[in-house]
């Protein structure tokens, strides 16, 4: 058993470098992405309603990279929920969507903001109840 524990550690530690490493390299693209991003920018022209769309496109491409770096090194719920709800928005954003593509997208949306109310946000105590605990706590 003592081998299979050690084997089993090994694969937790090599998985977790391999995770930081991909991170890093993610980091890095994001940045030379980013930098080519703004060198497009400079002689674009901002008179076309193309260019906003292009510039909302990449920074929520960034965001979302960003994000997926979060959720490797983290591993929590939280920033996967926030990962896929940055993806929603991106895909909403697009110009050439059909009706159903905006419908799908605004009810994954709806469940990401359901899965995010009921998995992390405490439960919202009545303002009755609120009153009542305040008064009957008297020293």
């Amino acid at each position: 058993m003592a081998h299979l524990d050690l084997v089993s550690r090994l694969l937790q530690r090599g998985t977790e470098w391999f995770e930081r490493l991909l991170a890093v390299c993610i980091f890095l693209g994001v940045v030379v992405f980013t930098l080519h991003s703004a060198w497009n920018f400079l002689s674009a022209d901002w008179g076309q309603t193309e260019t906003i769309y292009e510039l909302i496109y990449r920074v929520l491409l960034a965001v979302i990279a960003l994000e997926l770096i979060r959720t490797l090194v983290t591993h929590e719920l939280q920033s996967v929920l926030e990962l896929l709800a940055f993806v929603v928005a991106r895909k909403t954003l697009k110009p050439d969507l059909s009706v159903y593509d905006i419908f799908l997208s605004v009810v994954a949306f709806a469940i990401l903001l359901g899965g995010r109310r009921y998995l992390f946000l405490p439960p919202a105590i009545p303002h009755d109840e609120e009153a009542s605990r305040g008064s009957g706590q008297a020293g």
